[in-house]
């Protein structure tokens, strides 16, 4: 019972937060939002028992797509310009493909059914020759360091490039001065007959 109960509160909550940024105008509130967002589907997994799904969720979805999208926000602004175009076809469309999923949704094995397609295909396999195959005592370390290896390596490559790509955005920045810029010194314009003069004076012996 407390199981469903959050589930059903997760559910309500990613309903909601994906409402928010569909209404939003502000870009920034539309980041933070997204990135709530992921964090919800993270504690979503993290109940499904998929906690290495929910692991990367949370790096990638929430952490670093939000960097990513930050610095984004130097090239473009604040707000989102209002459009005029109502496409009446796309609706239609977006609800049907909705609606098909509703009803694919009731054609889903029970979740935790033991007798799921999904659970009598390799994993009879993986519980009965984990330890004398491998020699591994953990069965979770042997499904994800050996028979799915190239999917864990996987994972790892796209969280390492993912956070690389991050620290090479930010570091350009910082050469550009587009974090923190410190603002040039200027002299003051007078104006003098239609003419505006510098107020600082020119040195001596230079040639302008």
């Amino acid at each position: 019972m407390a199981g469903l109960i959050i589930n059903i509160f997760l559910l309500a909550l990613l309903v909601l937060i994906a409402v928010m940024v569909v209404r939003s105008g502000r870009l920034y509130a539309v980041i933070v939002m997204s990135g709530a967002y992921s964090l919800t589907s993270a504690a979503m997994f993290v109940n499904l028992d998929a906690v290495d799904v929910a692991f990367t969720e949370a790096a990638v979805g929430a952490g670093i797509s939000t960097v990513l999208f930050l610095a984004a926000m130097a090239y473009v602004p604040a707000d989102e310009k209002p459009s005029q175009n109502r496409n009446l076809l796309a609706g239609l469309i977006c609800v049907g493909a909705g609606a098909l999923l509703l009803l694919a949704v009731f054609d889903l094995p029970t979740l935790g059914d033991p007798m799921a397609p999904v659970h009598q295909h390799v994993a009879p396999r993986y519980l009965a020759e984990s330890g004398s195959a491998l020699h591994i005592p953990n069965v979770v370390t042997t499904v994800l360091a050996s028979y799915r290896g190239f999917d864990t390596l996987g994972e790892t490559i796209v969280v390492f490039t993912a956070g690389l790509g991050v620290l090479m955005l930010l570091a350009g920045f910082t050469r550009t001065g587009r974090i923190n810029p410190v603002p040039a010194k200027t002299g003051s314009a007078k104006k003098d007959g239609g003419k505006s003069k510098s107020s600082s004076a020119t040195p001596k012996g230079s040639k302008v």
